[in-house]
């Protein structure tokens, strides 16, 4: 069967808030306490998987996790006199964001011949840390074909992983046998450093990957301190292409020449820093951009809106865009809702190279349950949310029966 890559974007859910719960994600904790308008911000996401879906590329999505968390607030004994963090951690909607849902490795790559994917424990933040028993549940049912597909638990010592945001994979074509790169921090600096080299080395064993074929490269701390808390927020890759800015790694060259000695193709476009400032690459999300490959080869970046509207930004893209490099074209999107809370066009999907047919239909994206979705989230999912109502017992109500809507239109009771 022919594979390809699919992108799975995660639709954002009901409980959508500024919680500012993310510590050394700038946008996240600058927005803290604002009005939030899920209902948008899950239309936003929709109508970038419908754009791209027209592109002619295979588009999935994965579905909300049960908020509020229930079982969290039982199992911590959150009452009124609780620390109000441990509520708003119940009603986060931060699954969205399912560049952190796991790390996969396509069949290609992985000693078996089967994709394997390892959700990500994210125990480095409460509200994140709670997700990953159900993102693997929801996983199962997706990919439960196990002639082709392996769904491990998370690592579960206590070295924090965060998933895809700090994964990358080279390769000649998507299907063909690829070099998986893995970005870890180190800890020590005024932000946490999420990912920890040994829950990358732990999920490249579990995923039964090749060491001559992987590599590990340390990011750079101060890109961290300056707010790229994960790699996704200063690089991204595709088949032969890195996109990264020039302070992305501790050890720049090095990296290049780590990655160039297991996969000479290597293609860099490194953007200097004295062109786009490592700030400037934080608020705009330049490299948190889907870096695609279209049908008819062109190799497309999908990035946010917002940088159109700076204007090293967006000088430096015309000037890439000029120079005819690798990526050819430049295609902006409106998730203004994911960027309010650190999400851009890239956090918000999880890359899976397999066969359509291999994969559960009802998480494949069509005209049918495009207009499905859009019209549960138009009747269902609530305009805005006050940060004084996060905790409601009453928009806890809807935001449930929102949620359980959706699933029944889909036909995923299991996932109740």
């Amino acid at each position: 069967m022919t594979m390809v890559e699919i992108n799975f974007d995660g639709i954002v859910g009901p409980s959508h808030n500024y919680a500012g719960l993310s510590l050394g994600n700038l946008a996240a904790t600058k927005n803290a306490g604002e009005t939030s308008f899920p209902r948008a911000a899950a239309l936003q996401g929709l109508a970038k998987m419908q754009a791209n879906r027209a592109l002619g590329l295979a588009q999935g999505y994965l579905l909300p996790l049960p908020r509020p968390n229930g079982k969290l607030l039982d199992a911590l004994a959150v009452d009124d006199s609780a620390d109000p963090a441990l509520t708003r951690a119940a009603w986060s909607a931060s699954s969205m964001w399912t560049a952190n849902a796991a790390t996969v490795s396509p069949a290609p790559d992985t000693a078996d011949g089967k994709c394997h994917l390892t959700p990500a424990n994210l125990i480095t933040m409460l509200h994140r840390g709670q997700e990953w028993q159900d993102t693997a549940a929801q996983l199962r049912v997706a990919f439960g074909d196990q002639d082709h597909f392996t769904v491990h638990d998370a690592v579960p010592a206590s070295f924090g992983d965060e998933g895809a945001a700090n994964h990358m994979r080279f390769c000649s074509d998507h299907d063909a046998a690829g070099v998986e790169v893995f970005v870890y921090g180190r800890t020590g600096g005024d932000f946490p450093a999420r990912q920890h080299e040994q829950a990358s080395r732990a999920v490249a064993r579990l995923n039964r990957l090749d060491p001559a074929r992987t590599v590990f490269i340390e990011q750079n701390p101060d890109a961290i301190a300056a707010g790229a808390f994960h790699n996704d927020v200063v690089a991204v890759a595709n088949e032969r292409v890195l996109f990264t800015h020039a302070q992305a790694f501790a050890d720049q060259q090095g990296a290049y020449e780590a990655i160039r000695a297991k996969f000479p193709e290597l293609e860099v476009v490194e953007v200097p820093a004295d062109a786009v400032s490592m700030a400037e690459a934080i608020s705009t999300y330049l490299f948190n951009a889907q870096l695609l490959t279209l049908p008819d080869g062109v190799m497309a970046l999908v990035v946010p809106s917002e940088c159109q509207e700076s204007a090293a930004v967006w000088s430096w893209l015309e000037t890439m865009l000029a120079s005819n490099g690798p990526i050819r074209k430049v295609i902006p999107v409106d998730v203004r809702q994911s960027m309010a809370n650190g999400g851009g066009p890239a956090c918000l999907r999880l890359r899976v190279v397999a066969s359509p047919a291999t994969i559960d239909a009802r998480f494949m994206l069509s005209d049918a349950n495009a207009d499905i979705i859009g019209n549960i989230v138009s009747q269902h999912w609530p305009e805005a949310i006050e940060p004084g109502q996060v905790g409601d017992k009453d928009l806890a109500n809807r935001i449930i029966a929102a949620r359980h809507a959706l699933l029944t239109a889909l036909g995923l009771p299991e996932l109740s």
